[in-house]
């Protein structure tokens, strides 16, 4: 009772103190009136040298102020900020004394007289006066300017530049030693002054200090707060336990803190500069122990104590995913090892892992499966939350039935179609069994189910790396299976070696190389691209094949000889040996050259490939494609097939149906050598092309009758979308040339004064006047020579060239003009029969479901025809027509991202196909086809570029804005219909590639 009156009384002097000094600063005519009354009252509460301000304070003033011990001092400061006293001074010194006369203080007397109470008071209580004046309004008789600047100025040396935040948490963790502040109050208190702390960026005006920016004050706090770890006595209380972390003021103020700061987007710097802290912690640790370090030994070190704890003090879902997700992207980025990688998030997260559920399932669920992390960070994830021991650490009944179950549970997701057409190319890293047993999968419940599920749904997928997943866990699985038959599911020897962080490397000719295949699932298989290695060139076999190939050649050498001359086999074998014996000194004794070669036969068989019949003829290319059963001349009528086309006969046009309908049902696998399967394909597809482009509408009505046939398969399909691109890309960039024609004047100007004999002077511009030229002979010429001075062409090195005239008349130059672009009279015999029923489900052809693939193909392959026919009226009226196709819903939302990018690529092509003249006349005119067509592309394009999830199709909706917007802007200039703007239009298709 006695304590509580004191406690009053004292708080009473306090407070009529500072009525006095108010009172003195009001009545004040000069600046040293000022700083004498704050400085009565700076002596009450802190210790002060008042020698510092002789300037502004004579000798005799100070002598008259008494210093008080310093028991009362402390009994003064507490009573002064813990009570209105300080808010009461407060206020007055942010309005009055800074907008009148805080501008006429000395340096000294502004640190020492006023600053001091802000700086060397309670933070708490000075953050809740200085912030508010972050967004004072215009008031009458103060210099609102002033006032800002100086509370940015106050807070910015109270924060930053004394730590200020750092004795936030100070303060929090002694009030946590109080026995009467209850739990409930603290955290209420740390939540109130961290939300305050944390809006002064967003308060500061736009022109203050770049201190108060958020990037600067945000990393200085969080370097103020990760310092609080080497002040172990804030952290280990004496009366709270390490289990009992929302007992201690100090960790709740930096858990609210890092909460707030990663709320306004500035996880990324937080994560920054916690990383290399633990980092170099744990490096320390295993440097020092480098066989023996375990759990127990960081549990044991002090200064692991505030690291230990740091995570659990976030009380934010939010906070503690985003700050996870980072630690580990920030680990990949600094190259962290395994060893280092594991013990810095066991550091971080095991006890906090240990007592939520919802961290567990963060790890194991989400990071697995919905996040995008790099392979190394999946391993650290898995060794960390489902091993749950250090690298290195034998995983034989360790943890067993969890990592089981964390197995099973990736491949029912893994396994499901939806997961493969959704998910994004990173996030669906390969799934690796290599440390699985053959009894453990088979105990798994519909685990090779699930397996072989996943396979074949990425196995149909067109993306080369999820095909190449596919077959890495087929792989893997087989080897599970029976390890001494290994299922390679496609070409190993390649050459071609897969990063799977997702990019491509080729490796050095004759190395070895390997494809990390680790991700989500147990170790990361590696599958090695081995070349296959060449025959030693000295062993027998190759030496037989080099005699045999070498005799061959010399016998084919006679062949241009007469075949009635009579040849002397003796001579014959003897100039073979002869040869044999210089080419390979090394030979034995049964060699060519022993002494009874004579008597040994030589080959007189004929090479039959100068008997095969010639094929010179399409009629007979026609007929050699349909014997099946001949694979050599069906070899044969392909390799001729291009050049035939090309030289155009005059029976091309009645043999073109049949020739495409031939050509396209070849099988060349069947036909060609083993290995020359893709270069017989080629030749087949370049015939097909020719045949389009020298006879378009009969190839094209056979192409279009084929490409939905219930007769052919799936690779025939494609390969004939890719003949009609192709060649829509070669009509369009094919040349004609023609006579120019020139125009003549009909009637001869006579007004010209020169001599009727001299040249005209018409000709190249800047050229010089004519001068005669007198002759050398002794006989005087019937005509007159002159020449004059030509200017030098752009393109002449040589300058001052001289060239003389004479009556016969150059040859004419440039008389040939070229006319580009033969596609637009063949467009509509390329799109409209491809685009009449890719809707309808035959027998065998199903666009919209299964063969995705050729639905993609064929709106790539339209939207190549429209963007040939820019600028041509034929694109106006097949735009309609394929903005119609394109905008049904079975397309547009296509599950396959592959058809959604062909869609994207064709709306840009129609974009830039249609000329802007009649756009602008359309709109005028109201024509709804193309205003509808072109306001569902502006919105579908923003739809996709919001919410789709593949990365590849979000690029392309973006740059497709991009394209429209740059045709938006040319309705706005005077120059609407020029060549130049258009063709900038056209740069844009650039940047648009189905992948």
């Amino acid at each position: 009772m006695e304590e509580g009156l004191e406690k009053r009384e004292l708080e009473g002097e306090v407070v009529t103190k500072v009525v006095e000094v108010v009172s003195a600063i009001k009545n004040a005519k000069h600046v040293d009136q000022v700083i004498r009354a704050l400085h009565s009252l700076v002596t009450l509460l802190f210790p002060f040298d008042s020698s510092l301000l002789s300037d502004s304070i004579d000798q005799s003033y100070r002598d008259q102020v008494e210093v008080p011990s310093a028991e009362k001092r402390h009994a003064w400061w507490r009573a002064f900020y813990r009570g209105a006293a300080f808010p009461t001074l407060a206020r007055f010194l942010l309005l009055d004394v800074a907008s009148n006369w805080l501008g006429c203080f000395p340096f000294m007397a502004q640190k020492y007289i006023y600053d001091v109470f802000f700086v060397r008071g309670l933070v708490t209580e000075v953050l809740q006066i200085l912030v508010p004046f972050l967004q004072l309004s215009a008031s009458d008789g103060l210099d609102v300017n002033a006032v800002l600047s100086n509370s940015e100025r106050l807070l910015v040396l109270c924060l930053l530049e004394n730590n200020g935040v750092l004795q936030l948490a100070r303060e929090f963790g002694g009030s946590s030693k109080l026995e009467r502040v209850t739990d409930v109050q603290i955290k209420m208190d740390v939540s109130r002054v961290a939300q305050v702390v944390a809006s002064i960026p967003d308060k500061a005006r736009m022109n203050s200090t770049t201190s108060l920016s958020s990037h600067v004050f945000f990393k200085q706090i969080v370097v103020q707060l990760l310092s609080l770890a080497e002040e172990r006595e804030m952290i280990l209380l004496d009366n709270v336990d390490m289990d009992e972390m929302d007992k201690n003021g100090a960790l709740l103020f930096v858990g609210e803190m890092f909460s707030r700061i990663c709320r306004r987007g500035s996880a990324d710097l937080l994560t920054s500069e916690l990383i290399p802290e633990v980092l170099r912690l744990v490096n320390s640790l295993l440097s020092s122990n480098n066989d023996s370090v375990t759990k127990e030994l960081f549990e044991s070190k002090p200064e692991m104590v505030f690291w230990l704890k740091i995570m659990e003090s976030f009380s934010d879902p939010y906070t503690m995913e985003r700050i996870s997700e980072l630690v580990l992207h920030k680990l990949a980025a600094q190259e962290a090892n395994d060893v280092q990688a594991y013990w810095v998030l066991w550091l971080l997260f095991h006890r906090i892992f240990k007592l939520q559920a919802s961290v567990r399932s963060m790890f194991v669920d989400k990071f697995l499966l919905w996040k995008v992390f790099p392979i190394s960070c999946l391993k650290w994830i898995l060794q960390f939350a489902v091993h749950e021991c250090p690298p290195g650490t034998s995983l034989l009944g360790h943890n067993r039935p969890e990592l089981l179950n964390t197995v099973q549970h990736l491949l029912a997701v893994w396994s499901k179609k939806e997961f493969v057409q959704t998910a994004p190319i990173e996030q669906q890293a390969c799934l690796s069994l290599e440390t699985m047993y053959k009894e453990e999968l088979d105990g798994m419940k519909n685990a090779m189910h699930f397996i072989l599920q996943g396979v074949s749904c990425r196995l149909e997928s067109p993306n080369h790396l999820v095909r190449k997943m596919a077959s890495c866990v087929a792989l893997a699985l087989s080897k599970i299976i029976d390890p001494k038959n290994p299922l390679y599911l496609d070409d190993s020897c390649s050459g071609e070696t897969i990063d799977w962080e997702f990019g491509f490397t080729i490796p050095k000719k004759g190395n070895l190389a390997a494809s990390n295949c680790g991700g989500k699932g147990v170790e990361g298989t590696k599958i090695s691209t081995v070349s296959c290695p060449e025959k030693d060139s000295d062993s027998p076999s190759n030496k037989e094949k080099s005699i045999c190939l070498k005799g061959k050649k010399k016998l084919l050498d006679f062949n241009a000889l007469d075949p009635d001359e009579i040849i002397d086999p003796a001579s014959l074998n003897l100039e073979s040996d002869d040869s044999d014996e210089d080419a390979d000194d090394g030979a034995s004794e049964n060699s060519y050259s022993s002494s009874d070669s004579s008597l040994r036969p030589y080959d007189l068989s004929d090479d039959d490939s100068d008997l095969k019949r010639k094929i010179s003829q399409l009629a007979d290319v026609v007929a050699a494609l349909r014997k099946s059963n001949d694979a050599d001349g069906v070899e044969r009528a392909i390799d001729v097939a291009e050049k035939l086309i090309r030289a155009s006969p005059d029976e091309l046009k009645h043999a073109a149906r049949d020739m495409t309908r031939t050509l396209v049902q070849v099988r060349c696998s069947d036909i060609a050598l083993e290995g020359a399967e893709e270069s017989t394909e080629d030749k087949r597809q370049r015939s097909l092309v020719a045949l389009v482009v020298t006879c378009p509408f009969e190839s094209l009505e056979s192409l279009n009758n084929l490409l939905y046939s219930p007769n052919v398969d799936i690779s025939q399909r494609i390969m004939i979308l890719d003949v009609m691109t192709e060649a829509a890309q070669e009509l369009a960039e094919s040349k004609i040339m023609k006579p120019k024609h020139q125009i003549s004047s009909l009637i001869s100007v006579v007004s010209d004064t020169r001599p009727w004999f001299l040249p005209s002077s018409t000709g190249t511009p800047g050229a010089g006047s004519w001068k005669e030229i007198s002759g050398t002979g002794s006989f005087r010429n019937w005509s007159n020579s002159y020449e004059r001075e030509l200017p030098p062409k752009p393109n002449q090195v040589k300058k001052g060239k001289t060239r003389r005239w004479s009556l016969q008349s150059p040859t004419q130059q440039n008389q040939m003009e070229y006319s580009h672009n033969k596609l637009p009279m063949y467009a509509a015999a390329f799109m409209l029969p491809a685009m009449e029923g890719y809707d309808k489900k035959r027998q065998g052809v199903d666009l919209l479901g299964r063969d995705f693939i050729v639905l993609g193909k064929l709106i790539y392959m339209l939207g190549v025809c429209m963007k040939s026919v820019a600028m041509h009226p034929e694109a106006s009226m097949l735009a309609p027509s394929l903005l119609n196709m394109l905008r049904s819903r079975e397309v547009c939302h296509h599950q396959e991202a592959y058809v959604r990018r062909a869609v994207l690529f064709a709306a840009a092509c129609v974009l830039v196909a249609l000329h802007p003249t009649y756009i602008s006349s359309t709109l005028l005119e109201g024509n709804a086809e193309i205003s509808t067509g072109l306001e569902w592309i502006r919105t579908w394009a923003l739809d996709i570029a919001e919410s789709d999830t593949d990365k590849e199709c979000y690029t392309v909706s973006k740059r497709n804005l991009k394209l429209q917007r740059g045709l938006e802007s040319l309705f706005c200039l005077p120059f609407l219909t020029t060549f130049s703007n258009i063709s900038a239009l056209q740069k844009g298709l650039d940047f648009y590639t189905l992948v």
